[in-house]
């Protein structure tokens, strides 16, 4: 598998399939003047198809599927099914809101997919339309019963912690790992794309630390369990006698550049070197010049190269030219 220039193992390809979405939550999108790729833009599923090929061929072995909210993608359970039977792809996995999985949950596990991510702020139904808006918490709950009946597992719910709107819903959320073998992981804000959601990010963070000891002071101690891969990036728990994991990850505290894996792709044909960086590697011209295999790897294999040691936000910097809906988390 490649190395960029600091060691790290880079064998994690997160794909953003869309930049629409059909929520606006308070950190991510604005309610109006939000900003699309032209259509003609976006890479087409056979497209997406030869770079996943050319990503195997030179080791990566795990794909994620993201947004925007992926599941808008009319092309989505083919987009899935492509990727899954791309020789060497041993993982292939969603972040989704789950709001359309009860039309689509089995027919994506039937193409192939075998994990999801499942964007859950709140379980509250005032909070929850707070923050995540336009959501409902009858509709979030499908999507997870959705998420069960389809059979994907483990369950990750990602929760993202957002002063004033929603940080005494950790509580009931990390709850639900008591009786259930889901997983619960709690995100500090990450300020994006420089506008008045980025802002928000930054004057709305909640610390892990206030996260976790909110936690525990209502439902006991949380015991550190040993993660299945070293490059994860949540550091993981377990609540006293629960079934399943309680989650943090901690982009601004507690950074884990150091172990980063990842590398996307964004829905218009760019690989993003670092979640909070502007650096971009076009690919969409080489695809649509009929490069073949070996010379998507090159591009690729440079992305890797280029990749930076670690954000800035300790500094005060951060990405401007991309929101978090237009790279996918």
């Amino acid at each position: 598998m490649p190395l960029d220039q600091f060691g790290r193992e880079i064998d994690y390809l997160r794909i953003s399939v869309t930049d629409h979405c059909n929520l606006r939550c308070v950190y991510c999108m604005p309610l109006s003047g939000v900003q699309y790729a032209p259509s003609e833009n976006l890479l087409q599923a056979v497209e997406i198809q030869r770079v996943v090929e050319a990503a195997a061929s030179i080791g990566f072995r795990r794909v994620r599927l993201t947004g925007g909210e992926p599941t808008l993608r009319p092309e989505i359970v083919e987009i899935v099914e492509r990727v899954a039977r791309v020789a060497g792809i041993e993982d292939v996995a969603m972040t989704t809101n789950g709001l359309r999985l009860p039309q689509l949950g089995s027919a994506l596990a039937a193409a192939g997919l075998c994990r999801v991510n499942l964007h859950i702020d709140s379980l509250h139904p005032e909070r929850l339309a707070g923050v995540m808006r336009w959501a409902t918490r009858d509709a979030m709950w499908a999507g997870l019963e959705a998420a069960v009946a389809a059979g994907f597992k483990p369950i990750k719910i990602n929760s993202v912690m957002t002063r004033d709107f929603n940080e005494e819903d950790a509580v009931e959320l990390a709850g639900l790992t008591l009786d259930r073998p889901w997983h619960v992981r709690f995100i500090e804000l990450m300020p994006l794309g420089g506008g008045e959601c980025a802002q928000l990010s930054k004057d709305r963070l909640v610390p892990t630390r206030e996260t976790r000891a909110r936690i525990e002071a209502a439902l006991g101690p949380l015991t550190a369990v040993p993660s299945s891969h070293p490059s994860d990036e949540a550091r993981l728990y377990r609540l006293p006698q629960a079934l399943g994991i309680v989650g943090f990850i901690s982009p601004v505290t507690e950074p884990f550049c150091g172990t980063c894996n990842r590398m996307r792709l964004t829905a218009d044909g760019r690989f993003h070197l670092c979640l909070l960086h502007d650096d971009e590697l076009d690919v969409r011209r080489a695809l649509r010049q009929g490069a073949d295999r070996e010379q998507i790897a090159k591009i690729l294999l440079r992305a890797v190269g280029a990749k930076p040691t670690g954000h800035a936000l300790a500094k005060g910097i951060s990405p401007l030219e991309r929101s978090m809906h237009h790279v996918g988390g």
